[in-house]
């Protein structure tokens, strides 16, 4: 009876990892494959016009913070890269700073609505995702330009008397990828006001807690799972984005993303930009890691309360 126990436990086991082998060859050739790809061609020999050569380099690493002297070969730090890794760092943080600030009083608004009000403005939230994320940026783009809406506004009412220059600048990205991403903060927020019960604001009120202290020791902590979430589905994108550096930018204020992309194009640098594509990686993963323990920590602590 064992054996025959034994035997079956095996068979379903063998018909489990069957079943599933499609999906894993799908995971490996299209996921790891391509990861894999980077991981060798940043071990790799510069090409000459692009490309690599067969051979093992640490140049691509050491290229992501020094430089060498192209008559001494002598190694110096690479100030321009900290540059823009900071840049990247910085305005990734200030947009989830600022999509949150947008975002918290967004999802409460339409947590606290009725259920057909609520979904019409769930709906109206999601409608930029319908429109290719060039065609925002150009939105916006259109918005900031010195003819654009804002500097033809403020100039008829008389407050200005040259148009701003509001485009090419960090500003502008910022505008940008917090109107890119906002709808990824809000949908979590609205996902975990919407189970928040609203008699834990009535206890605290009939406690004689003032507002401040009702958001930030009843709110805040019960919805943090949503802020968590919604900080890492912004700062993740922000952190490696393209688009909208480049348009809002002008190629002035690259990003991680822009300085990736340059290795590949231009300064044929396959094995540096493949290292910073790497370096990109474990950033998210850090990221993504500290998602993942602090909501085991929430759990925890809602699991002893």
């Amino acid at each position: 009876m064992s054996r025959a126990e034994d035997q079956q436990k095996k068979a379903s086991a063998r018909n489990g990892w069957l079943l599933s082998a499609p999906a894993l060859a799908l995971l490996i050739f299209a996921a790891a494959g391509p990861l894999l790809i980077m991981v060798a061609y940043s071990f790799m020999v510069k090409g000459d016009y692009g490309n690599v050569k067969w051979g093992f380099s640490w140049d691509g690493w050491v290229g992501i913070l020094f430089e060498r002297d192209i008559f001494d070969g002598t190694l110096r730090l690479a100030s321009a890269h900290l540059v823009i890794f900071l840049r990247s760092v910085k305005l990734s943080l200030l947009t989830t700073i600022i999509v949150f600030g947008f975002g918290f009083p967004t999802a409460w608004f339409i947590a606290t609505r009725n259920p057909r009000a609520r979904a019409i403005w769930l709906f109206l939230i999601t409608i930029p995702f319908w429109t290719n994320l060039l065609v925002r940026t150009f939105a916006i783009g259109e918005i900031l330009r010195t003819e654009g809406l804002i500097n033809t506004l403020l100039l008829r009412l008389g407050i200005i008397d040259a148009p701003l220059q509001m485009l090419y600048n960090e500003g502008a990205v910022l505008v940008g990828m917090a109107y890119v991403y906002l709808p990824l903060m809000v949908l979590p927020l609205f996902a975990a006001i919407e189970q928040f019960d609203m008699k834990l604001l009535e206890a605290a009120y009939d406690l004689y807690a003032s507002r401040f202290k009702v958001l930030w020791h009843v709110i805040l902590p019960i919805v943090r799972p949503g802020i968590i979430a919604g900080s890492i589905l912004v700062f993740v994108p922000s952190l490696g984005a393209y688009v909208t550096p480049r348009v809002l930018g002008g190629g002035k204020n690259m990003m991680i993303g822009n300085f990736i992309e340059l290795q590949f194009g231009q300064g044929r640098n396959w094995p540096l930009g493949a290292a910073l594509s790497m370096t990109l990686l474990v950033i998210v993963s850090i990221a993504l890691l500290f998602y993942v323990r602090a909501i085991n920590r929430g759990a925890k602590g809602g699991g002893h309360g």
